[in-house]
């Protein structure tokens, strides 16, 4: 029997841009700029090579997600999930398309593990819970079929969504 795909997520507290993976997904508006948030940490820790790649990249359609490299980051790459406009908020189709063409792009590169944070739900203010359902639902639907990720984690800011994730994780069949 195939490896439940519950067994491939870990979710967890703490600092994205540590995250030893081959890819950590950054909460991106559509134009790639790097501004505050999970993408200025991103900005400041992965080094300037992140920012240029993206001004070649960009803009990108809502949904859309992008690969940059990793710059000075512990993962090789960030795949860059654009849930909304530059000063805009995430709604639930932005959020949905842009984790499943993160977890898309990784499939492309052949990526065995990716680390997102919990996307749009900073400045862009989506409901936590409703982002932790939105995005394990489409981590569930992408690991149930042919990838070549072995795991992935969801790697967040503080206990209030590190409890929220797991409550929404805990629930979900399979």
């Amino acid at each position: 029997m195939a490896q439940s795909w519950r067994a491939k997520v870990t979710i967890r507290q703490g600092d994205l841009t540590d995250a030893k993976v081959d890819a950590i997904v950054n909460a991106a508006n559509n134009d790639l700029l790097l501004g505050g948030g999970v993408a200025g940490a991103i900005r400041i820790k992965g080094g300037p090579s992140i920012q240029e790649e993206c001004r070649r990249l960009g803009p990108i359609r809502i949904g859309e997600a992008a690969i940059t490299g990793g710059g000075r980051l512990a993962a090789r790459y960030v795949i860059h999930a654009a849930s909304m406009a530059l000063g805009g908020y995430t709604e639930e189709t932005g959020l949905r398309e842009a984790t499943r063409n993160s977890l898309a792009r990784a499939k492309e590169k052949r990526l065995e593990s990716i680390a997102f944070p919990a996307i749009g739900t900073g400045i862009a203010g989506f409901p936590m819970d409703r982002c932790a359902e939105v995005m394990l639902e489409e981590i569930r639907s992408h690991l149930s079929r042919e990838t070549t990720l072995r795991r992935v984690e969801i790697v967040l800011f503080d206990a209030s969504a590190l409890a929220i994730f797991g409550r929404v994780f805990s629930k979900m069949d399979g």
